[in-house]
Parts: C-alpha cells; sequence; structure tokens
C-alpha cells in the first residue's frame, strides 16, 4: 500500500493578517516544523514533492486545540508567535504547522477545516 505524506499550516483568520504577513508566518510554521521533523519522514515527503495544505481556523483556541490533537498522536508541530515588529503584538500567536506525517494521520486532525 501506498503512503503519501503531507504538511498540514493552520492560520488563525480572526488576525485578519495582510497577504505578506501571512506569506511570511506560514513559511516560519513550515521551515520550523521541518526542522522538528525525523529526517526519514522528511526524505519520504520531499521524494513526494512536499505537499502542504493551508488551513483556516477561527482563533488561538482553534491553534491551540489541534496542536495538542497531533502531539497526541506523535505528530511533529510548530506553533508560530511573532515578534511584534510590523502588524501584531509581541507574543501574538499567529499560525501552527502539521508535520510532515502521513497523510491520513493528519487527516485525522484536520479534515474539517476549510481552505484558506
Amino acid at each position: 500500500m501506498f503512503t503519501s505524506y503531507k504538511q498540514v499550516i493552520l492560520v488563525r483568520k480572526d488576525l485578519k493578517l495582510p497577504a505578506g504577513k501571512l506569506a511570511a508566518q506560514v513559511a516560519h510554521a513550515s521551515v520550523e516544523a521541518v526542522h522538528r521533523s525525523d529526517k526519514d519522514m522528511v526524505k519520504k515527503w520531499r521524494a513526494e514533492g512536499m505537499k502542504k495544505v493551508v488551513l483556516k481556523v477561527n482563533d488561538l483556541k482553534g491553534l491551540q486545540e489541534h496542536n495538542q490533537r497531533a502531539k497526541d498522536l506523535g505528530i511533529i508541530t510548530a506553533l508560530i508567535t511573532d515578534a511584534g515588529l510590523t502588524c501584531v503584538p509581541p507574543g501574538t500567536t499567529t499560525c501552527l504547522a502539521i508535520g510532515p506525517a502521513k497523510e491520513e494521520d493528519i487527516d485525522e486532525i484536520t479534515g474539517n477545516l476549510s481552505m484558506l
């Protein structure tokens, strides 16, 4: 059976981040999660084209809940907190990367969320 891998990045829609800021925060989350991940998992994910999906959650509570669900399943996460140099106050948690991991495992956590 073929196993497929992906990474999902969740973004808070309540912050209404400008497009550039949102893109930077998503990139921070993706890179940080990859740095924390098992090298073999990253290698498999890269071999498949590094699938990434950006989804939205309502607020900080949504990020925290999905972060905990991923951790409970043993999936690497990266919760991103902004330095506050531009459009959000220092210490604002903006987004969450989950994985890379098996697609079916990530879907168990984020399958009910909508695309950004």
